[in-house]
């Protein structure tokens, strides 16, 4: 079993590689940084013929915070579709046995749903905030579906909900939303300013899933060729519970001695008002699947802020 990640340096490519490595499972990364452009069909192509991989884990992305993926939108959707042009133009070349796992965010979902459900999932226009990202993930959808029928190419598709997690930029702009607030938790603290602005209202809801987590569920399917055969359909790594942002807040701040003034930027777009996802079909396929506390998941993300300050 020889696995090919895309995108292994980034914020989820670098957790699947921790837990790889964990697993002892054999794995090769590749990703702009290390020199390959993955919207070059010849470069894919290429490190599809070295590696001659059984599997495809596609985490590689062109994302950023909702500000980021609206102010840089023509970049966002550009950057995406080539990447993902090339990734199924480059099977469609090579013809041989490899299975895609995709991660596809929530943005993919209506804009205005109050429960994510994966057979209303194209009921609706993405949220307007995150458009340029949102639509990518749809149109990567429609490449795994068409490429399938035409020419045989096995994907297997997970939503997921809001990622977080070690190993995300230090930048705000950049980083997961979860990431991008502990970041400034931190950088209060280390500079002794003790005061955290949060962009909104912190009204919406939002659903969490650690990234290791996504990185044990896509061991489990690797590792179990009859789930494989079912997962046919995109089914959401799920929980069904969302918190708000400002609940969210406060459950950072405890872990700073609830010391910090948190000061909300009302003027700021809130996003979409909830993001929560139906967890029926996973607890089908996935059964009691233990997913992180979210208190441990906290603590050790903001041990990496931490360990990465000063930023």
């Amino acid at each position: 079993m020889k696995i090919l990640l895309l995108g292994h340096t980034g914020f989820v490519g670098s957790n699947i590689v921790d837990f790889l490595l964990q697993e002892g499972i054999r794995h090769y990364g590749v990703s702009r940084s290390t020199g390959v452009d993955l919207r070059v069909q010849k470069e894919v192509v290429n490190q599809i013929k070295i590696y001659k991989p059984d599997y495809i884990v596609n985490c590689a992305a062109h994302v950023g915070s909702l500000n980021y993926v609206s102010k840089f939108s023509g970049e966002v959707i550009n950057n995406n579709v080539q990447m993902i042009s090339a990734l199924y133009e480059a099977l469609r070349k090579i013809g041989k046995d490899i299975t895609v796992i995709n991660p596809i965010a929530n943005c993919a979902f209506p804009g205005n749903a109050n429960l994510y459900r994966e057979s209303e999932w194209q009921l609706g226009e993405v949220h307007d905030s995150v458009a340029s990202y949102g639509n990518s993930r749809r149109l990567m959808h429609a490449y795994s579906i068409a490429y399938r029928k035409q020419y045989g190419i096995k994907t297997i598709n997970f939503f997921v909900p809001n990622m977080y997690g070690e190993y995300d930029s230090t930048d705000p702009n950049k980083a997961h939303a979860l990431n991008a607030l502990i970041s400034k938790f931190v950088k209060a603290e280390m500079k002794d300013t003790w005061e955290v602005d949060i962009w909104g209202t912190g009204s919406p809801i939002r659903e969490w899933l650690y990234a290791k987590d996504f990185a044990k569920v896509i061991v489990k399917v690797i590792r179990d060729s009859s789930l494989q055969n079912i997962l046919t359909q995109p089914v959401s790594i799920a929980q069904n519970n969302g918190i708000s942002m400002k609940e969210l807040a406060n459950i950072i701040n405890v872990n700073f001695g609830d010391k910090m003034n948190l000061k909300y930027l009302t003027d700021m777009p809130d996003g979409a008002s909830k993001k929560v996802m139906a967890n029926e079909n996973f607890r089908e396929y996935f059964g009691a699947f233990e997913f992180t506390d979210f208190n441990v998941g906290i603590k050790n993300t903001i041990q990496y802020y931490k360990s990465q300050y000063p930023y």
